[in-house]
């Protein structure tokens, strides 16, 4: 049964904490998203604070003018309905709204980002003032039973030269949203059932983008959690994914890969590797690991009691 917890990195000084653990997994039937303008960001009371993310954004695009402001899911939380009968499996329904990678910059990368964050030991209302727009991760298992590493780039804007798992944003672009609905109730449950199915849609095109493998070689995602790290508050879900092609076979394809540019060198490697390397990797995505060993562990209890 999936589980919400509080499990925190066991360093001197945290980098991750999970949101949301769903060992078990959880086929796309059984994630649901909840669209609504009630999980945008709330600006926040000081105005001189909220004008920071103004002039933030107008220092980045001087430093880089090519940069886009385009719409994001905002993570607003989520909620756990249990099934009615007595398999006691629970659902998960995302609750999402609407930012923008303008207010992302101004907010959760602010250098003062912790004074938008409230005092609350509920993490929707600690960020309710911060952008915290929801990022998606994949842990790729290639056929000989290996995991999909990138190093990023020298020249990304966030952890340059760390290790990552393939990942990137749902987009509300690909369903053509612009703003929230108000056209009334049916046109809502058809908004969320199209925004559910991108949180799924998203994560493997993210993969083929960025390793350059065939969707066709790629499993159904399974999404396991949510991690969220303590530098920033930046969340995102965490999916497993089989691949059919083996590792020096999926090396060949990065080669081709469309956004290999956010990337200098793809490695697969066994979880014992990927131990090792998870201090180089942003807190996140060292949550996206816990999530990927809570799973296995969950695996080897169950073939061990039957």
């Amino acid at each position: 049964m999936e589980q919400r917890t509080g499990f925190i990195a066991e360093d001197e000084l945290p980098k991750f904490k999970l949101l949301l653990s769903c060992p078990a997994g959880l086929s796309p039937s059984e994630v649901s998203a909840v669209f609504d303008k009630k999980y945008d960001r709330i600006p926040h009371p000081d105005i001189r604070l909220e004008n920071t993310i103004a002039e933030m954004w107008e220092k980045r695009v001087e430093q880089n003018p090519s940069l886009f402001n385009g719409l994001k899911f905002r993570y607003g939380g989520h909620s756990l309905d249990l099934w009615p009968d007595s398999s006691q499996k629970t659902n998960v329904r995302l609750h999402l709204g609407l930012t923008d990678y303008k207010t992302f910059v101004g907010t959760n990368l602010n250098p003062i980002w912790e004074r938008f964050l409230i005092p609350s030991e509920d993490d929707w209302r600690r960020g309710q003032h911060t952008s915290n727009p929801l990022g998606n991760g994949a842990i790729v298992e290639t056929s000989n039973k290996e995991v999909v590493v990138l190093q990023r780039s020298a020249n990304v804007g966030e952890f340059p030269e760390h290790f990552v798992f393939p990942g990137g944003h749902p987009e509300p672009k690909e369903l053509g949203i612009i703003r929230h609905q108000t056209d009334g109730e049916s046109i809502q449950e058809m908004v969320d059932k199209r925004v559910s199915e991108e949180m799924f849609d998203s994560i493997i095109r993210e993969v083929v983008e960025e390793i350059g493998v065939p969707a066709a070689t790629l499993g159904k995602p399974i999404f396991i959690g949510i991690s969220q790290r303590a530098l920033n508050v930046r969340p995102a879900a965490f999916f497993f994914i089989k691949c059919s092609l083996k590792s020096e076979e999926i090396h060949q394809c990065y080669s081709s890969a469309e956004d290999s540019y956010e990337s200098t060198q793809l490695y697969t490697m066994p979880m014992s590797d990927l131990a090792r390397i998870k201090p180089k990797m942003p807190g996140c995505h060292q949550g996206g690991f816990a999530l990927y060993k809570l799973m296995v562990d969950a695996v080897k209890e169950n073939k061990q009691s039957l």
